[in-house]
């Protein structure tokens, strides 16, 4: 994945919430189908261009993304100007799943429209999401976003824009310490997401 990008981790995941995650948004104009060819399109591992892709009816899509039968699925998902937003859903070793969306290549204000669409989406199943990390720019990229959200283990160097964990973790992170925050139940939300008092 690419520059700037969104991160949200699930302690459950079946193929409900799949439906859900690409009802919600497909709601907010964030389409698993390309807005002219109407194609649903998976794509295999590998690096850009030679990554293979290979097109699913929507109830595929969501079987997939479901994690039925894989640990892991890449598909795209379009805005209505044709602009694609790489997507992953993955189940990590420890059975945490993982969904992932790329930001880079987007024009700001469709940056902001995936990144709101994802977390409207993510928040309506907040119960099984243990937090998010958002990073416009990519400089956080190389942290282990899972260590520090789902184990609260590991730390950054970079600051994303935005990062939500659960108070248990907020509590025993000291780079959390003293920082500006605000509660979203279930989560302690941290960065450029923080309201002005």
């Amino acid at each position: 994945m690419s520059d700037g990008f969104f991160y949200s981790y699930h302690l459950g995941w079946s193929r409900p919430d799949a439906e859900s995650l690409l009802g919600d948004l497909e709601a907010a104009g964030v389409r698993p189908d390309h807005p002219v060819t109407r194609r649903i399109t998976l794509i295999g591992p590998g690096s850009r261009p030679s990554v293979t892709q290979s097109w699913v009816t929507r109830d595929q899509l969501v079987l997939l993304a479901g994690l039925q039968r894989l640990d892991q699925v890449d598909f795209l998902l379009w805005l209505p100007s044709g602009s694609e937003v790489p997507a992953r859903v993955r189940r990590t070793d420890d059975g945490t799943v993982e969904l992932r969306f790329a930001l880079g290549g987007l024009r700001r204000d469709e940056r902001e429209t995936v990144v709101r669409a994802v977390r409207e989406a993510i928040g309506r199943a907040s119960l099984l999401c243990v937090g998010f990390v958002v990073d416009r720019e990519g400089a956080s990229a190389a942290t282990d976003w899972r260590g520090f959200i789902v184990r609260g283990t590991v730390y950054f160097d970079h600051w994303p824009d935005t990062l939500a964990v659960q108070p248990e973790v907020a509590a025993v992170q000291p780079q959390l310490s003293g920082v500006n925050s605000f509660e979203q139940s279930p989560w302690v939300v941290y960065g450029s997401d923080v309201p002005n008092r």
